[in-house]
């Protein structure tokens, strides 16, 4: 099929674009996988490798790399294809992205997946208002106000944390932005615009609510500050910027506090709470009200993990065997609590280990510290927020069991790289 370079490039920018905005809705973003996919292989001999790139498309692939080589080690040949399955797109995006890399507009696409994003958001806001006022209602009243922002991520179809995890990762994008358009002196109407589009991302992460998103951006916009900016502006006029900026978003957050009381509570008291009965969840009275979401809840099925986990080394329990093996150790343990409510390891580099054995936390280890690497080499401050984000959200979670950490993380990855391989071009051919 012929095509000229300017449409291909026209084009595969749109899939990129479409890709990133739709990765909080997994079908539709699954069927642009697919169509992206199809596309590429009409266009096979517009790839280009290096071993620079097989290199990092290797480390983006190693997880689905690990599944196929400890595909054995399942119980179920069904299960264990299903585990392989969820993690496709780590063969799909280095495959195509990475060979195409002379074509990712990084800055251009982290501005479009940016707005549209946040304007996505607010479109669901406005539709959350009016389907189910009876909810906001009770928000603004101040009753169950630890419910509203899993109820808003359910009427998108996505887990709160997961969707708290994309929103930070815009949130710290347009506070770049913002200050990107004071860099290159933009016009009122354009510095104003990205000012509404950080303010509105800021308060969909308020909204919804998650205690690892509002520590990461903060540490985002810190990066930002020091890593990105700091290069770029003479400090009297980054802290002209950065002071109204700071004092604005601390009264946002102020405000917020004082309108969700339960916010002071939550970060504090109910998430420190009863760390004496860690492994002993039932002997407090009605578990599920007062620990559900608390750490020593965290650190119970930490502990189960790793007990279980040291039982069956070095190869694992198997990809598809880790939450029943699990849900059975805690039975065992007479851990009912747990056991009642399946709860999966919370940990993603736990979560490898129990499945894979030795080599699984080496390879979250190998996966996640890529982005650190590529966003140190280029001292770029959107890679490395990227890189805290996903790390620290890893810590608390498992993002490599779900699409929507799987694809999100190896699409951004194989975008970073992308961008990575460009820069190190640039410097070869200035040499």
């Amino acid at each position: 099929m012929n095509i000229s370079e300017k449409n291909f490039s026209k084009i595969f920018h749109v899939f990129l674009c479409l890709i990133a905005i739709a990765m909080i809705f997994r079908k539709p973003c699954s069927f642009l996988i697919i169509v992206f996919a199809a596309f590429n292989l009409f266009f096979l001999k517009k790839l280009k490798y290096s071993k620079t790139s097989f290199i990092l498309m290797a480390c983006i692939a190693s997880p689905f790399l690990l599944e196929l080589l400890m595909f054995w080690n399942n119980d179920s040949f069904t299960k264990g294809l299903k585990a392989i399955e969820k993690s496709m797109s780590l063969i799909v995006f280095p495959l195509f992205i990475i060979g195409n890399f002379q074509y990712v507009d990084f800055l251009k696409l982290t501005k479009t997946y940016t707005i549209a994003t946040t304007l996505i958001l607010l479109l669901f806001f406005v539709r959350f208002n009016l389907f189910y006022p009876e909810l906001m209602q009770k928000y603004l009243n101040g009753i169950h106000l630890w419910e509203m922002g899993y109820q808003f991520a359910d009427s998108i179809g996505i887990h709160a944390p997961a969707l708290n995890m994309h929103l930070a990762f815009v949130c710290v994008c347009a506070f770049y932005f913002v200050f990107n358009t004071f860099r290159q002196q933009k016009k009122l109407k354009t510095k104003t615009f990205w000012i509404i589009i950080f303010l509105l991302s800021f308060f969909f992460v308020l909204f919804v609510n998650t205690r690892m998103a509002l520590g990461n951006i903060f540490a985002g916009f810190l990066i930002v500050l020091f890593l990105e900016i700091k290069a770029k502006f003479n400090i009297k006029r980054l802290v002209i910027i950065a002071i109204p900026l700071l004092v604005l978003l601390f009264g946002i957050l102020f405000l917020f506090v004082q309108k969700d009381p339960y916010m002071k509570e939550k970060y504090s008291t109910v998430t420190f709470a009863h760390m004496d009965k860690v492994g002993k969840l039932d002997e407090i009275d009605h578990p599920e009200i007062k620990v559900f979401n608390s750490l020593v809840t965290r650190v119970s099925i930490w502990k189960s993990a790793w007990e279980l986990s040291l039982k069956n080394l070095p190869f694992g329990v198997g990809a598809s065997d880790g939450k029943p093996e699990l849900n059975k150790y805690y039975k065992e343990t007479n851990q009912q609590f747990l056991a009642k409510y399946e709860f999966p390891t919370h940990n993603q580099f736990l979560d490898f280990l129990l499945k894979f054995g030795i080599l699984g936390p080496l390879v979250v280890v190998l996966y996640i510290f890529t982005i650190g690497y590529l966003g140190y080499d280029l001292k770029n401050a959107l890679i490395f927020s990227f890189f805290l984000i996903f790390l620290t959200s890893n810590l608390v979670d498992d993002f490599l069991l779900r699409f929507d950490g799987i694809a999100f993380s190896g699409f951004w990855l194989s975008v970073f790289g992308s961008y990575w391989i460009q820069k190190k071009l640039l410097i070869v051919n200035r040499n």
